[in-house]
């Protein structure tokens, strides 16, 4: 594989390892070395083909945990802070997210969420349906008991944030590889194991820490170090279509709009409409090939909630993975079982609207520093039998 102009050979030791080369392990490579940290990204294929590899990512922190909510707001903070200082920008639009709830018990979710978004400082607000159809005109009010609209929020394009990442990092002297796998994770003594290197396809490399943002592929670099790392990948797809005649506001200016029944969603794009939905019935697995096995679910629920969708023409599809975890929540902390290992994956589907705070949280785990966000609600080892930590329960789940 052709080495990027930026790139440089795989050195003998480094104080830091990242290993991914997303939206994840590239914002904390950037917080790093603007730390004046010694950072290698190794990424053994190229830089954001993993799970950052989408055509738009949303960003939001309409959320119903205060963790995540936390994250998604300083998120949108960095992300006009990266948008605003890279050359042509990110592709950032503030067109706001639309959740529409369809039950009483999905109303009530929404009005108690939205006021903690709220009370931390977010712009949401709950809406009436006839407000939600006017906001997004593809909606059929008739079905809607309600719906939480937060005008902050929007998408991104993943590409250009991770481009702008690695331009950043390297600028401030991190190694950024692509290319390189990792073959193994060096731990020593046996008793009370710690990092010690990283053999990669490359050579070598001996550090004091390392980064685990490896996305969907973080269970078998957890093994390596000998950390159990419960994700899950899956496969996730979507498609674009030709907006319906007569269609306004123009597609461009839609909000993210999502079903909380089925997951169903759908926003506007400077190609027109981009659409998906979580698949109940896709197992889990690498698979990233295209297929329309997603469009049955999609339809079914579009005939519902936005008729005018159903049986559209698609175009440009798309698929990419999740990386889950049983309670669909990101591992974010240092771990317990390895010194020196930071963990920050499993963000189900949340990865890149976390990333930007994400990557300040893991900076100062490695530098020993106290975070200024807490994600003590997030640890790795949540799921050990013989832990004592709540799973979480976030309602706003794509």
């Amino acid at each position: 594989m052709e080495e990027h102009p930026g790139s440089a050979a795989l050195p003998a030791s480094a104080q830091v390892v990242v290993i991914g080369g997303g939206a994840v392990g590239l914002a904390t490579a950037d917080e790093l070395a603007r730390s004046g940290a010694d950072v290698v990204v190794l990424e053994r294929d190229l830089l954001g083909s993993g799970s950052s590899a989408k055509p738009f990512g949303g960003v939001r922190a309409t959320f119903s945990d205060p963790g995540n909510i936390a994250l998604g707001l300083r998120g949108l903070e960095k992300y006009a802070q990266l948008h605003e200082r890279t050359p042509g920008g990110i592709g950032l639009q503030r067109v706001g997210y639309l959740f529409c709830a369809r039950t009483e018990g999905e109303a009530l979710a929404l009005e108690v969420s939205t006021g903690l978004q709220r009370s931390m400082g977010a712009v949401a607000d709950v809406v009436s349906p006839a407000r939600a159809a006017e906001l997004n005109p593809l909606l059929d009010p008739s079905v809607l008991v309600s719906a939480s609209f937060s005008p902050q929020d929007g998408y991104a394009q993943p590409a250009r944030a991770v481009a702008a990442w690695a331009a950043s990092a390297r600028a401030h002297g991190a190694r950024v590889l692509e290319g390189v796998e990792v073959l193994d994770v060096v731990t020593a003594p046996l008793d009370d194991p710690h990092v010690t290197g990283v053999v990669t396809s490359a050579g070598t490399v001996r550090c004091e820490h390392v980064v685990v943002a490896a996305g969907a592929w973080s269970a078998s670099v957890g093994r390596m170090a000998g950390a159990d790392l419960p994700v899950e990948p899956v496969r996730r797809q979507i498609a674009f279509a030709a907006a319906p005649a007569g269609l306004r506001p123009a597609t461009g200016q839609l909000p993210f709009t999502l079903d909380l029944s089925t997951t169903f969603y759908v926003h506007g794009s400077p190609d027109g409409l981009l659409l998906g939905i979580s698949d109940p019935a896709q197992v889990p697995g690498f698979r990233r090939d295209y297929d329309d096995s997603w469009v049955p679910a999609f339809e079914a629920a579009a005939a519902v909630v936005a008729p005018s969708l159903v049986g559209l023409p698609l175009h440009g599809g798309w698929a990419g993975l999740y990386e889950n975890t049983p309670d669909h929540n990101a591992l974010i902390g240092r771990s317990r079982e390895v010194g020196g290992l930071v963990v920050a994956t499993g963000f189900s589907g949340h990865g890149f609207l976390q990333a930007p705070a994400v990557g300040e949280v893991v900076r100062d785990l490695v530098l020993g520093r106290e975070p200024e966000l807490d994600v003590s609600g997030f640890p790795p080892e949540r799921f050990a039998p013989t832990s004592a930590a709540p799973l979480l329960r976030e309602v706003h789940i794509i």
